[in-house]
């Protein structure tokens, strides 16, 4: 028998430690490998671990509520097989890890890796908090004085996950815990009826909230409006989805379409691929496309697919796929949301012909398709003009205009427009 440390994974960039959610094993249990062992929080995400070897669940190292930094031992596995020595030459590794983190995340994790006593800040008050912690607590308004009050049941009185949810559904009781409206939202007297039905937004409504203003706040919105004629596409689909399901085992949408579409584009308007770091433009040299997915609570999540442009139409389908079917079971990691340089949201799957999408910061742009319609259009033919029933969608284009003009927004959407009518109706499968 041997026994191996599971450690705590890296999961994505900048991120250097996760809050212990819930332990979907116990000790004794028997384990496969990849099958998910417990829930980990982060500041970006909670996601399931998997197990990183199969055989028993020896013991367990790290409790519910406890945050643990990347790369330290959470659990022990007892496998079958001879001692392996891989886990151990994972522990060297440590610094270079550490260095690997420096070197790609922002000025203020720096910082942090830089003291030599830990990887763990302290508050003004002495009290350490996660980074989950403080970004609920950014979210919610909660003060730092009103923070340091509230009492933690982690490791050493640390304030967990749990018991930031649990003060949250007491804190409307108490009037002299109730922290001041943001400046960027001011606050409106509302009136309410006998009849009204009061809800509590969720922590994923109010960072969508919070991010939503934000993002009205930096950049100053322009939406240009192209209509495409999506006939070939549609035709193409509804003749090669059959023979699709059964090649690849899995539906083709026409959401490939639209981010095909896109990454040609943007290979033609690099300008449309970059961010605003103060007076600075960073021109992004990956091509990486977030779709947004409606959940089943009615939120909106955004993953990305990672150098959208090169991939072929069934490469992108496959990601789209998986991506949506992950976000819809919670299964998404937190680089599955990082690094996305430009956005498309299809507004047409609620029925909606068009939108003015808000841009996902720090991006520049972002694009809203709307529901294909069956249209009496004028066709051009070699013997003259025809009215013919053509299928047509709207394409709302969004865009930053402090550095994206008018002429640069208005031509890179006509240019989807036409990589979606050249379509070529005779493509193989």
């Amino acid at each position: 028998m041997a026994s191996i440390e599971m450690l705590m994974p890296k999961m994505g960039e900048s991120i250097i430690e996760g809050t212990i959610l819930t332990w979907l094993k116990k000790e004794g249990d028997t384990i496969e490998q990849d099958e998910s062992v417990l829930e980990v929080a982060t500041d970006k995400v909670d996601t399931e671990v998997p197990a990183t070897h199969a055989g028993v669940l020896k013991k367990i190292l790290a409790k519910e509520g406890e945050v643990v930094a990347v790369g330290s031992a959470i659990a022990i596995i007892e496998t079958s097989g001879e001692v392996e020595k891989a886990p151990k030459a994972e522990a060297k590794p440590e610094k270079s890890s550490k260095e690997e983190l420096v070197a790609t995340a922002p000025a203020h994790t720096q910082e942090i890796l830089a003291k030599p006593e830990s990887v763990q800040e302290t508050a003004e008050d002495g009290r350490f908090y996660s980074p989950l912690v403080k970004s609920i607590a950014k979210e919610e308004g909660i003060s730092a004085s009103e923070l340091s009050k509230i009492p933690g049941t982690g490791k050493e009185g640390r304030v967990t996950k749990q018991d930031m949810l649990d003060y949250l559904k007491t804190r409307g009781t108490a009037p002299s815990q109730v922290s001041a409206p943001s400046i960027s939202e001011p606050k409106v007297q509302v009136s309410i009826s006998a009849t009204d039905e009061i809800m509590e937004m969720d922590r994923m409504r109010k960072m969508i909230a919070q991010r939503m203003v934000d993002s009205k706040r930096i950049s100053p919105h322009v939406t240009s409006f192209v209509e495409a004629d999506m006939t070939n596409i549609v035709l193409w689909r509804e003749k090669n989805k059959e023979a699709y399901r059964a090649k690849y085992g899995e539906s083709i949408t026409y959401t490939p379409f639209f981010i095909e579409a896109v990454s040609r584009a943007i290979r033609d308007f690099p300008m449309i691929n970059i961010s605003v770091d103060g007076d600075r433009i960073i021109k992004k040299k990956d091509i990486n496309v977030g779709m947004a997915v409606a959940l089943p609570s009615g939120n909106l999540i955004v993953p990305v697919i990672k150098n959208a442009d090169q991939l072929n139409l069934v490469g992108i389908s496959k990601k789209v796929n998986d991506l949506a079917n992950r976000a819809r079971n919670n299964k998404l990691t937190a680089d599955d949301l990082a690094g996305g340089t430009y956005t498309v949201s299809n507004v047409g799957s609620f029925g909606n012909v068009m939108g003015t999408p808000i841009i996902m910061q720090p991006q520049v742009a972002i694009l809203a398709v709307g529901a294909i319609v069956k249209k009496p259009a004028v066709v051009e033919t070699p013997t003259g003009d025809v009215i013919a029933i053509r299928h047509k969608m709207f394409l709302s284009h969004s865009y930053d205009h402090r550095v994206v003009d008018g002429s640069l927004g208005g031509m890179f959407v006509r240019r989807v427009a036409d990589y979606l009518e050249s379509f070529d109706i005779n493509s193989a499968l």
